[in-house]
């Protein structure tokens, strides 16, 4: 059966709502509009306004409402339009939801899912083309997930409302579009486990969400070229599958990072000091990064694409490396 990322992040949030009393989803242009991505369209006619709430502008607002809803016993998904406004929601999602567990002595979790949409691509400058996942990847307490398969985006939402503490979730919008042939009888596997996805013996390459179907071309251009990569996909960034990186590179002994976000203070860095901390001597190279540029990106389609990692970029990097 083929689905679209979009399609399969419509299944999940419509069985959750189904199944589970205690769900409901709260953001802006949920309802009414159908999503800002026509994720929820018709949720509203189906399931009313007690399971459907559409919010007012006001991100810090109604994630507190979402917060607090968990703390009272619910299963709220919060859908924040895109994570270039969860800067105005980062009181609630640190301070409160991250926190709340541990400075409680354990007395109170917060089972709360908060969705966005992530990336750049889509000629919508600097202020909406952003990659806060890395940051927020930063504070203990929550688990960040990155769904860049169909699949992830039709199952990872059910494990992150069985779990007690605060899941975000970020969707990348150029996969909005992505078709995939699935298996229907397919359940899903745990997300918070990394997914080789490729094997391979010359080198690892390590990436997630939206660049990992670049990822994935660029390794079967350079398999046509006679070199053999192993492509991992991340899935989750906290907790990192640390394991299943270190496995890889044991193996290949080379290490490439694809990240979309900037690469000074990236999380591109975090796996890199990780692999060097831990198996520096089972390197026969230097670990290396590819990140966006470090400049806001620009609205301009050329210089964009120039911005943000390309196939072609991925392939040249890691030629480079194998030289």
């Amino acid at each position: 059966m083929k689905m679209s990322y979009r399609e399969a992040l419509r299944w999940s949030i419509r069985e959750a709502l189904k199944n589970d009393s205690r769900v409901f989803l709260v953001g802006e242009d949920v309802g009414a509009y159908g999503g800002s991505y026509a994720v929820s369209k018709d949720f509203l006619k189906e399931f009313g306004q007690e399971k459907i709430l559409d919010a007012p502008l006001s991100e810090l607002g109604f994630t507190g409402i979402g917060i607090g809803a968990a703390l009272g016993g619910l299963r709220p998904i919060i859908e924040i339009m895109t994570v270039n406004f969860s800067l105005l929601a980062l009181d609630q999602i640190i301070n409160s939801a991250a926190f709340l567990c541990h400075m409680s002595g354990g007395q109170f979790s917060v089972p709360v899912v908060i969705r966005m949409t992530t990336g750049g691509g889509r000629q919508l400058a600097a202020q909406h083309s952003n990659s806060w996942e890395g940051w927020l990847a930063h504070v203990p307490g929550v688990k960040i997930l990155t769904p860049g398969t169909v699949i992830d985006a039709k199952f990872m939402l059910q494990y992150a409302l069985e779990d007690p503490n605060p899941v975000l979730i970020f969707e990348h919008a150029l996969l909005l579009n992505h078709v995939q042939e699935i298996d229907e009888n397919f359940q899903g596997t745990s997300p918070f486990k990394a997914m080789v996805l490729k094997e391979g013996r010359s080198l690892t390459l390590a990436t997630y969400g939206g660049m990992l179907p670049r990822s994935l071309e660029a390794v079967s251009i350079l398999e046509q070229k006679g070199k053999s990569i192993e492509l991992i996909d991340l899935r989750c960034l906290r907790p990192l599958d640390e394991e299943s990186i270190l496995t890889s590179v044991k193996k290949t002994h080379r290490l490439l990072i694809v990240d979309e976000g900037w690469r000074s203070g990236s999380f591109a860095a975090e796996i890199s000091a990780r692999v060097m901390e831990k198996i520096f001597y089972e390197l026969d190279a230097p670990v290396q990064r590819l990140c966006r540029r470090e400049v806001p990106i620009p609205y301009a389609a050329q210089l964009e694409r120039a911005a943000i990692p390309q196939t072609d970029d991925i392939v040249s990097k890691i030629q480079e490396m194998l030289r």
